[in-house]
């Protein structure tokens, strides 16, 4: 039995680096399935049903999520936002209805607390697909992702340029499990949540792993394997478009930016992006990006996680070609 079986993932520092490990190499065979058949040949999530509950817009966690239920054989039951929790329905009273019809729940909220509530109350899974801290399902497919290309996660040097935000808390905790250096370039009055760098640094230094943090991207982005970015104005921000716009001229992820960090460096975005302002189009449609590899993996990742969460294959064989970091093992195929 999966030691995932029947677990919530609320946080990127939820699960273990030997647990995301198993994430990953069940990802691997899954992608390869997929990628050959566009289908998969056993159907692990026969039977089951997912409810999403979504209180903010979505395209690649919704699309994803039911689609990989559908491909591995379950169903998903999209919730939209008028499925208002504290609202409309009090958030325990969602979660003892939900637990009754379906075998999991997805949950993209503004309040982080509003999905650990929702965790507390449900006697079935749950898992965050966004909140305002933390975006872990993106975490988990940016560092498949990120050991994909490199072959490695110890030691990658990955800078986030941007915003100290949801997305950049997970990667932080997901790449400090894994041994790997996690830069922020930042202006000023951009920088992350302070429990959760302490946390992320707590960890970091039990792996090898580091977290480093400064204001000019073009000195942090050295010797760095992967630059990523992520929307100036993230949703719920919108009337701090302009100051945004402002407070972040000089951090866009351009050409001369990346001939500045190392040697077959790529390009990653969370999307949606904004072309031209975070990120120029000759960088996210050029040879160095890795952005739409980055949202495919979104879709295989997520189906993995699903199958060690829900399914009744969940036992399988444990990692196939991941390992752990922080132990001396290297992390590779």
């Amino acid at each position: 039995m999966s030691a995932l079986l029947g677990r919530d993932l609320l946080s990127a520092a939820d699960f273990t680096a030997e647990e995301v490990g198993r994430v990953f190499s069940r990802a691997e065979r899954l992608k390869a399935q997929f990628r050959a058949m566009r289908r998969h040949a056993e159907l692990p999530l026969a039977g089951r049903t997912l409810a999403m509950l979504f209180q903010k817009p979505s395209l690649r966690t919704r699309v994803t999520f039911e689609a990989g239920m559908a491909q591995l054989g379950g169903t998903a039951i999209y919730l939209p936002e008028d499925t208002v929790m504290g609202a409309r329905e009090a958030v325990r009273d969602v979660a003892h209805n939900l637990e009754r019809f379906v075998d999991g729940i997805v949950a993209r909220t503004g309040p982080h607390a509003v999905v650990v509530e929702l965790a507390a109350q449900a006697a079935i899974p749950v898992i965050n697909g966004l909140t305002l801290r933390e975006h872990p399902c993106q975490a988990l497919a940016d560092v498949f992702t990120i050991h994909e290309h490199l072959g490695r996660l110890e030691g990658a040097v990955v800078t986030f340029v941007g915003d100290g935000n949801n997305v950049y808390h997970s990667l932080a905790l997901v790449g400090a499990a894994f041994g790997m250096e996690i830069r922020l370039a930042h202006p000023p009055s951009y920088a992350p949540n302070a429990s959760i760098v302490e946390h992320a640094s707590a960890i970091a230094a039990s792996t090898g792993g580091r977290l480093v943090f400064g204001n000019d991207p073009r000195e942090l982005v050295r010797d760095a394997a992967i630059v990523y970015t992520d929307a100036w104005t993230s949703m719920g921000q919108e009337a701090e478009t302009e100051e945004r716009r402002d407070a972040f001229a000089g951090y866009t992820v351009d050409d001369a930016l990346l001939d500045r960090a190392a040697p077959g460096v790529r390009a990653m975005h969370c999307l949606p992006a904004h072309r031209g302002e975070e990120i120029t189009s000759a960088v996210m449609d050029g040879e160095r990006s890795l952005v739409f590899e980055q949202s495919e993996n979104r879709l295989h990742v997520q189906k993995a996680l699903l199958v060690e969460v829900l399914g009744d294959d969940a036992d399988g064989d444990g990692p196939a070609g991941v390992g752990t970091a922080g132990d001396g093992t290297e992390v590779g195929r």
